[in-house]
């Protein structure tokens, strides 16, 4: 009974850590979110959007250190120095009386000749100094480009953090759709397994009855069997889209996830304007050259008017103590003080200022075919994405159409071949028919929605907030 007693005990104690540091039971709970949602999402979730506000953060400190250099700089220094041997330097001066004298004092000793005005100074074997000094940038080249450059500094990462924006809305969007395409695609086919099993089942009846050969329900295996291998395949796709629909928006990937639509709100969503004009500025991209344009004329401005001068103001408080003895060091001090300016005047750089002035107008001229390849690029892309829509719109009213047409087929064929009018084979048709124009029906739609998200992209009118 004692051994069983110490084994109960041994086995609590090495239970208690893995009760301990257990982790907390993972989130099952399905989130059930649509198209906004999850934009919505993403915008407050993806490492990539955060990545581009922590960049606008570190921006702003740049800019404060370099407008730091606008106020007063200040700093204090201290030393002290023991001399084994006292140092003496020469004092030199003008006039005097003629005679020879020496004298001694708690800070040092010296001699002199009044005929020659030079006097031979020692210093104590313990000096210090204490200091204070401040200055003040009243102009300077660096600290001017610095302030300038402030308000579009700024404006770039606010625009590459809009663009990170709109990718995600585009990227979000467009792996929506394409789970929703598979999802539908899931439900097609899996309509057309309940179809194919009652047409197994009838074509077994009706073999049985001996009213038909052993073709019909073979062919009926056949073409359940593909649907079934159809539904396996389809089920895959859906999970390797919905993984993908996780990672941009920044969800955890072992969190469930399904998706709310509505089919007549995606399809009224996804008619638009075909007449709209386009308009370059609205494109980040365009912008975004336009503010790297601003940043270089600045460039342009700083080399141009490098030639003035910087001058600041400076000060500064220094007392200084003397003494053989260090306990009697900071008895005493001798303070000095001054205020002045400080001019400096680029007189020569060997040309250096005068290349960097052309660089950066080459560099201004750069840019401006940016933009002109900019503009040709937008307007290029503008008309591939509008006429992809326009083709798409049409591929898609006229799939439309099919499908109840087919829908109509199948069931006359599948009446006449119960009431022994049609084979078998007409009904595999049929129902082949009709299983092909709903797929290409919603994979018309679907890419109807992608090709207006290319072209409100194209337009600059793709907004996310």
């Amino acid at each position: 009974m004692k051994h069983l007693k110490y084994l109960i005990l041994i086995n609590i104690v090495l239970a208690v850590p893995n009760l301990l540091f257990a982790q907390a039971p993972a989130d099952t709970t399905t989130a059930v979110v649509n198209l906004q949602q999850s934009i919505e999402y993403a915008l407050k979730n993806q490492p990539l959007l955060k990545q581009a506000y922590i960049d606008e953060q570190i921006n702003e400190r740049d800019i404060r250190i370099g407008l730091s250099a606008w106020l007063p700089q200040i700093g204090t220094t201290g030393s002290f120095q023991h001399y084994f041997q006292r140092p003496s330097f020469i004092a030199g001066g003008v006039g005097g009386n003629t005679g020879t004298g020496t004298g001694t004092g708690g800070t040092g000793t010296g001699t002199g000749t009044g005929t020659t005005g030079q006097q031979n100074l020692a210093i104590a074997h313990n000096v210090s100094n204490l200091g204070l000094s401040a200055s003040q940038v009243i102009y300077n080249n660096d600290v001017l480009l610095a302030s300038r450059a402030a308000k579009y500094s700024r404006a770039s990462y606010q625009q590459n953090t809009e663009s990170t924006k709109i990718d995600l809305a585009s990227d979000v969007s467009k792996a929506f759709y394409d789970v929703l395409l598979s999802q539908r695609q899931l439900d097609i086919i899996l309509q057309d397994i309940v179809r194919l099993r009652r047409s197994l089942k009838d074509a077994s009846s009706r073999y049985q009855a001996g009213v038909v050969d052993k073709i019909d329900s073979k062919q009926a295996t056949i073409a359940l069997n593909n649907a079934l291998a159809s539904r396996k395949a389809t089920e895959e796709a859906i999970k390797s889209k919905k993984a993908y629909l996780k990672q941009v928006m920044g969800l955890n990937p072992n969190k469930p996830l399904a998706l709310a639509y509505d089919t007549t709100t995606l399809q009224a969503e996804a008619i638009i304007d075909t007449n709209m004009v386009l308009d370059y500025t609205k494109r980040i991209e365009y912008r975004q050259l336009q503010t790297q344009k601003n940043l270089l004329n600045l460039n342009v401005s700083y080399y141009k008017w490098g030639f003035l001068p910087s001058l600041s103001a400076t000060g500064g408080y220094s007392a200084g103590y003397f003494n053989d003895s260090f306990s009697k060091l900071y008895d005493n001090n001798f303070p000095t003080s001054f205020a002045g300016l400080t001019l400096s005047i680029p007189i020569f750089q060997g040309g250096k200022r005068i290349q960097n002035l052309r660089k950066a107008r080459l560099q201004v001229e750069r840019n401006d075919q940016d933009l002109v390849n900019s503009r040709n690029a937008i307007n290029a892309e503008f008309q591939q994405s509008m006429a992809n829509y326009k083709s798409n719109y049409t591929n898609w009213v006229t799939l439309r159409e099919n499908v109840a047409l087919a829908t109509d087929v199948y069931k006359v064929v599948e009446l006449q071949y119960r009431e022994g009018i049609k084979v078998y084979l007409d009904v595999i048709v049929a129902q082949s028919d009709l299983r092909t124009a709903q797929l290409n029906y919603y994979n018309a739609l679907f890419q109807l929605l992608s090709s207006k998200i290319d072209v409100q992209r194209s337009m600059g009118l793709l907004r996310a907030e």
